[in-house]
Order: structure tokens, then C-alpha cells, then sequence
């Protein structure tokens, strides 16, 4: 008799869609794409790697290897909570850009729990320190932080899907 396994919330598309959902409410009314909000999921959680607060997820060796797994839960997490009607989309010249609708940011606001709470202090935090650094900088932090090979790869894995 084979029993099912529950799916797991840790990393889920639930949980990487209402992060961002926190971020893009913090954001607004900035837009990201995927890759930027793939390297904003990983950062918020662990924002003590760019000197920011302490991190509220564990500090594990290898994490370079994360952003591969995370773009696909920040994409299916981004379909989800566009389904919500949480996330809008829009097409630009510069891709497919992800914002918070208005839905969305009273959502945001209802999230009170201890983890929520320290996840949105942090989305504050990042949101402002990624809004006083230039994109090539950004890109920069994240190849020092996070590795050159993650960008590569996630350069070549193309736009999200709508």
C-alpha cells in the first residue's frame, strides 16, 4: 500500500507567491521580472548575506544551487497568485513584468503572523537597498553573493510564461 506524501508549504508555489506578493506590495508601484523577483525570493530570506537583518532562513553550505530549484517555485508561485488576481502581469519591451494588484497589496496588509511580519520587515529592507543600487550593480551583488553560473543559467532559461 503506497501512502501519499502531503506537498510540502516550505518553497512551495503558496509560499514563494505570497513572498512575492510581499515584495511587490512593498515595491509598488515598481514592476520586476522573473529573474528579478527569483533573486529578490532568495534575498529576502536570506538578507544577512548583504549585510542586511538576520536571515529568517538557515544558513546552509551550497546555496548558490537554490536559485536553479527557486525560479521554477517563483514562477509557478507568480501563476498562482495571477489566478488569485493578486499579481498582475504587463508585456514591456523589457519582458513580462510582474506588479501586486490592488487585491494583492490589502492582502499584504493582512498578513500578521510572526513569520509574516519579520518577512515583510524584511521586503522593506531589500525593497530600499535594491532601490539605492543601479541594475548593474545589482547584478553584480548577485553574482558575488549568489555565483555567475546561477545568472548564466537563468539567462538562458528564458521569460516566464503567462
Amino acid at each position: 500500500m503506497t501512502t501519499a506524501v502531503p506537498e510540502q508549504l516550505f518553497n512551495s508555489p503558496l509560499e514563494t507567491g505570497v513572498r512575492s506578493v510581499l515584495l511587490l506590495g512593498v515595491a509598488q508601484p515598481r514592476a520586476f521580472d522573473l529573474t528579478h523577483l527569483t533573486w529578490l525570493d532568495h534575498l529576502v530570506v536570506h538578507t544577512a548575506d548583504i549585510g542586511g537583518p538576520e536571515s529568517l532562513h538557515p544558513d546552509i553550505p551550497q546555496r548558490d544551487g537554490e536559485l536553479v530549484v527557486r525560479r521554477r517555485n517563483v514562477e509557478d508561485g507568480l501563476r498562482l497568485m495571477r489566478r488569485l488576481h493578486l499579481v498582475a502581469t504587463s508585456y514591456t519591451t523589457s519582458g513580462i513584468m510582474f506588479c501586486v494588484t490592488e487585491e494583492g497589496a490589502q492582502f499584504a496588509q493582512l498578513v500578521r503572523s510572526d513569520y509574516g511580519r519579520r518577512l515583510k520587515e524584511r521586503a522593506v529592507w531589500l525593497i530600499d537597498y535594491v532601490g539605492r543600487v543601479d541594475t548593474t550593480e545589482f547584478v553584480q551583488l548577485i553574482s558575488d553573493k549568489i555565483g555567475r553560473w546561477s545568472i548564466e543559467f537563468q539567462a538562458e532559461g528564458g521569460r516566464a510564461h503567462g
